[in-house]
């Protein structure tokens, strides 16, 4: 792993609503996540994971603080520059899966590549590649539908990773899998496959404490907080 981290939160805080309206989501939230490593964020619903990840993914702006993420000050982004930085540089991995039901399979992973500007051959083979490590590529031609939930969301890792992300973010990636399809999803997030491909970093929201025990560290959220460890 790499010495500087891949990202820096510095006193985050995120809320909804103004004045005596204001609901806290997050509140004064300051940690790190090395490159390479695996971070689990756990806490009861409501708690706050979610936006964390959505944060760190630049899907949403705090309130107030500072939030680096691979050498970009996201708190000092705009809009524009924040959806680029989200389309290029993270994965995501949602508990539904979010394929296009129009496309195939292949299709599905090389509208994640849209983003880098690839020749259209250059695309497939990524796809195809990608699809092939998470044991999909027999079924490439298929349509979601077509597929069984454990396999939507193979090909939905598949998406997130074909691009190379210096980070995965997953949000519950197993909520929606019975046992045997979730161990083999969370086996390709959080296994050798992806975890220990270079300096990429994954976060994962779980409920579950045997993801938890998987991960390198762990953020665990109370009441909009991080517990001090």
């Amino acid at each position: 792993m790499s010495a500087e981290p891949l990202v820096i939160a510095q006193n985050l805080c995120a809320s909804y609503g103004e004045g005596d309206l204001r609901v806290p989501v997050l509140e004064d939230a300051s940690f790190t996540v090395p490159r390479g490593a695996i971070t689990a964020i756990t806490g009861p619903s409501g708690s706050g994971k979610t936006t964390l990840l959505s944060l760190v993914g630049a899907l949403d702006h705090p309130t107030s603080g500072r939030l680096i993420v691979d050498g970009e000050e996201l708190t000092a982004m705009s809009r524009a520059a924040l959806a680029n930085f989200r389309r290029r540089r993270v994965g995501f991995v949602f508990q539904a899966f979010n394929l296009l039901p129009t496309l195939t399979v292949t299709e599905n992973v090389e509208a994640g590549l849209e983003p880098l500007g690839l020749r259209r051959s250059e695309a497939r083979r990524t796809a195809e590649a990608a699809l092939d490590a998470v044991g999909m590529l027999e079924l490439k031609g298929r349509f979601p539908h077509e597929l069984s939930g454990g396999e939507q969301q193979r090909v939905a890792v598949a998406r997130a990773c074909a691009k190379e992300p210096p980070l995965l973010l997953a949000d519950e990636p197993t909520g929606n899998l019975d046992e045997e399809a979730g161990e083999r999803v969370l086996d390709l997030i959080v296994g050798s496959n992806w975890a220990a491909n270079g300096d990429r970093s994954v976060m994962i929201v779980t409920h579950d404490p045997s993801v938890a025990d998987r991960a390198h560290s762990v953020l665990t959220l109370h009441a909009h907080r991080i517990d001090p460890a």
